[in-house]
């Protein structure tokens, strides 16, 4: 790794949101010589995936699906360090229990494996199977190019990656159609499809390109880091700190400072002014531009607008202190009888449904850290739709509570759940948004149609203000932790660029530093 920038050279940014992209894009930055300061509303790091404790019981709020570490460890490896040396990560098999009624289907990594169960519960589909992961694996190999780089002008779709992954991009279909040539029976479809959840569509709406989500489960694998995926989050900050750089967490930062049509640093709520040639911003994109920015600053981005875009589903979350152990996988997903009137009640008709699709989270099999010995934490996710429905959630809150329960109680292995609970939340869409600030408790952030995606999502380098750059799931490339990882390095990577083009120019409000770490 090359040597350190003096401290009289060093630029400073503000990071706005310690989610994962503004920790991300804090290590990388802090790593490589920048003056880092991250101001963080929330008491705790990691933003909507943020650790949560219940009494002795510890959660993840958000993402439990860690795939493709290997990106990780490339951001740890870019400043001088390993993600082993912070984190303890362990590989599952299987990936998940997809549970069909009477069918379960637990693939794993090993193709062999997955082709024969699926040859034993929905015959005739093996082949299929396999083939499907042979032709995944020569588009994804098109895909992921496009999601490393920016789209900030339209001529970048003339470049020589994106002209060539083109015609593998299926963007013209939909998930749910890709899918559809592959497999005959419909609770497979399924399983190859739900991954559009994670963008928070419907996956008959989803564009086909996204099939290489369920591929990147099935090829890559998932993983489990011990204490949860937050650590990984805390493992940044660490690295943050070891470089010098800071984290303000109970700061919330009240406006962006402009002048000229150039971002100066922020206003914190408590008065402060930060001078930064660099504002990060990682906060909820809808609910920033909405309230980081003086009216009349931004046009194209302005609250009229942003009513106007699409945003994905919301979940309500359950999080369970459970006196014993249970015996469920590590992911376990419960589809309902008619799945797609359960998508289309939740993106279309904005309603509850009656048989309603669960998602629950065990992790406490694996990793002893979450719970008190003999004991398990348990986290269940029920999606629904977001604020645009006209649900009253405070009035609806014991309602979901209880549907959530009743569904739990028809697995054998949850029969006795409800006089096990010792620590007990809700978490709703509503709180999503008053708590967490989530635009309109839109879990998974913009959605990602065809008028939402690439160069029509907010660019990484902010298209409306110079030194002000976009991290997280409301840029490119989109929602879900391995793009919102490359939406960080997509970011440095252009603030190291501009920087190069501008060095001879140093900045008039630089403070020194002593950077820390290793060099």
């Amino acid at each position: 790794m090359s040597g350190m920038i003096p401290n009289q050279q060093r630029k400073r940014a503000a990071v706005i949101g310690a989610g994962p992209g503004g920790l991300a894009a804090a290590m990388l930055l802090s790593g490589q010589g920048y003056e880092v300061d991250v101001y963080e509303k929330q008491p705790v790091i990691g933003g909507r995936s943020a650790r949560l404790e219940l009494g002795e019981y510890r959660f993840d709020r958000g993402a439990t699906f860690l795939m493709m570490p290997q990106l990780i460890e490339e951001m740890f490896d870019v400043v001088g360090r390993k993600l082993s040396d912070y984190v303890d990560m362990k590989e599952l098999t299987p990936l998940y229990a997809l549970n069909f009624g009477d069918k379960v289907f637990k693939p794993s990594r090993n193709r062999e494996d997955t082709a024969a169960q699926i040859k034993e519960l929905f015959p005739g589909n093996e082949d299929n199977y396999l083939r499907f992961m042979q032709e995944e694996e020569v588009k994804f190999g098109k895909v992921m190019p496009l999601l490393r780089r920016p789209f900030g002008k339209l001529t970048d779709y003339l470049r020589k990656d994106a002209v060539t992954a083109l015609p593998k991009l299926d963007v013209h279909n939909t998930v749910y159609g890709i899918l559809s040539r592959y497999f005959t029976d419909e609770r497979l479809r399924w399983a190859f499809t739900f991954q559009s959840k994670y963008l928070g569509m419907s996956a008959w709406d989803c564009p086909g390109t996204f099939t290489i989500l369920s591929f990147i489960e099935h090829h890559y694998g998932l993983f489990h880091p011990i204490g949860g995926v937050n650590r990984i989050f805390q493992a940044m900050a660490d690295v943050v700190e070891e470089y010098g750089g800071r984290i303000h967490t109970s700061t919330p930062v009240k406006q962006v400072i402009v002048r000229n049509g150039r971002a100066e640093g922020v206003l914190l709520e408590n008065g402060e002014r930060i001078e930064a040639d660099h504002v990060v911003v990682n906060a909820d994109f809808a609910h920033a531009v909405n309230h980081l920015f003086e009216p009349g600053v931004l046009k194209k981005y302005t609250p009229e607008k942003m009513k106007r875009k699409k945003y994905s589903c919301s979940t309500a979350m359950l999080y369970l202190g459970v006196d014993g152990d249970v015996d469920l996988p590590h992911h376990s997903i419960y589809f309902p009888e008619d799945y797609r009137l359960n998508v289309d009640e939740i993106t279309k008709h904005k309603m509850l449904s009656a048989d309603p699709s669960l998602y629950i989270h065990n992790p406490s099999r694996l990793d002893s850290t979450l719970a008190p010995e003999g004991k398990s934490a348990l986290y269940v996710l029920m999606p629904t739709p977001n604020l645009t429905a006209d649900i009253d959630w405070e009035a609806e809150r014991e309602n979901v509570q209880e549907a959530m329960m009743k569904r739990m109680e028809g697995i054998p292995e949850l029969a006795d759940i409800r006089s096990r609970i010792e620590e007990c939340m809700l978490f709703t869409p509503l709180d999503w948004e008053t708590e967490l600030d989530v635009y309109r408790g839109a879990t998974f952030n913009m959605a990602h149609n065809l008028g939402q995606m690439m160069y029509l999502r907010p660019h990484n380098q902010f298209e409306e203000l110079k030194s002000v750059w976009l991290v997280g799931g409301g840029t490119h490339p989109g929602s879900g932790l391995p793009t919102i990882f490359e939406s960080a390095r997509i970011s440095v990577r252009l603030i190291q660029e501009e920087d190069a083009r501008t060095r001879s120019k140093p900045s008039s409000y630089v403070k020194t530093a002593e950077a820390g770490g290793h060099s």
